[in-house]
This record gives C-alpha cells, structure tokens and sequence, in this order.
C-alpha cells in the first residue's frame, strides 16, 4: 500500500529545471525561481532540499547562508505543487479513509509541506554534536506563524532581529 511522497533528498543539478518550474507555479511572479538562481550562482545557496512523488518533484525549500549572524540560515522558498497543495493529493487517493482520527494520521504523510518542515524540524531535535558542521545554527522563515509554528519555528525567538521584513511573520527555528 503506497503511503505518501517519497523521502526527501538534495536537489541535483539535474533537478534545476523542474525546481525551476515548480517555484514557476507555485507563485504568482517568476521572483523565487530568480531569487534561487542568484543564490545558486552567487555561492549563498546552502542546502536545497526537495521531495519527489510520481516522478515529480512535489515540494522544494532552499536554505540560504545569511551574512549575519554567522551560521544562520534563511528558509526561502518553500514550494509545494500547486496541484498539490493544501493535501489535494490526499482527498484523491481512494484508499483513504476521511473524517476519522486514522483518516487524519494516514492523511498526514500527503501533505508536501508539512512533511518537509516535520523533517526540517526533526534534524533541530537531533543533538548539536552529532550533527556535520554545516548544518546553520539557526533557520529564520518569514511566512504564517500559525503554519511554521506548529513545526519548531518560534516567532518569540524572532522579536529581537532587526528586520527588514515584519516581525509578526517572522519565525525562528533553532536547537532547543
């Protein structure tokens, strides 16, 4: 019985251009698949993870080095197809029992970007010491607290940056 997406991996060079197509419809402008771009050309770009269903790329998010503080990261974008979204592929699977706390937990797994930021957050729970040194201290998201809050990000922690961007969207997810 198939349970949902596929592990999320790296992207690869390979997956540029589908990476390209999905920031392409998951938004409204061309403006993430350009912001990738220049992040992947300029060296800013430090982890690109993405997770495939179907033969497809399903969900996507980028971590980008901030300038400051060092060892921080941005989470920017996060994409789901927009077919996709909002766990669309879970109302058309016909195995799938809704309305139910078992159609809930089976349903679960369906949802792109949740399962990305439960994976996400998993690696912050994980102990400091064990993990490469390349993994950012700190991940700031600007997007829905009700969303990312759910997922280890704390807009809290956040109150104190200076930001360009307003603070009641900001979040931050780090080692507890």
């Amino acid at each position: 019985m198939v349970m949902g997406p596929d592990f999320s991996r790296g992207v690869r060079e390979e997956d540029f251009a589908e990476v390209d197509e999905l920031l392409k419809a998951a938004f409204p402008t061309d403006a993430e698949a350009r912001l990738v771009q220049r992040l992947r050309a300029d060296g800013d770009m430090q982890y690109e993870c993405c997770k495939p269903w179907d033969g497809k790329i399903g969900g996507y998010y980028a971590l980008s080095r901030m300038q400051a503080p060092q060892g921080w990261a941005c989470l920017a974008p996060m994409a789901v197809r927009p077919e996709w979204q909002c766990g669309s592929l879970a109302e058309q699977n016909p195995n799938m029992e809704v309305g139910g706390p078992k159609g809930e937990i089976y349903r679960a797994p369906w949802r792109f970007g949740s399962r990305l930021l439960q994976e996400l957050e998993a690696i912050y729970e994980i102990p400091i010491g064990r993990l490469p040194a390349n993994v950012p201290q700190t991940v700031v998201a600007l997007g829905q607290p009700s969303f990312y809050g759910r997922f280890g990000f704390s807009q809290e922690r956040a109150q104190k940056l200076k930001s360009a961007f307003p603070l009641e969207h900001t979040l931050i997810l780090r080692w507890r």
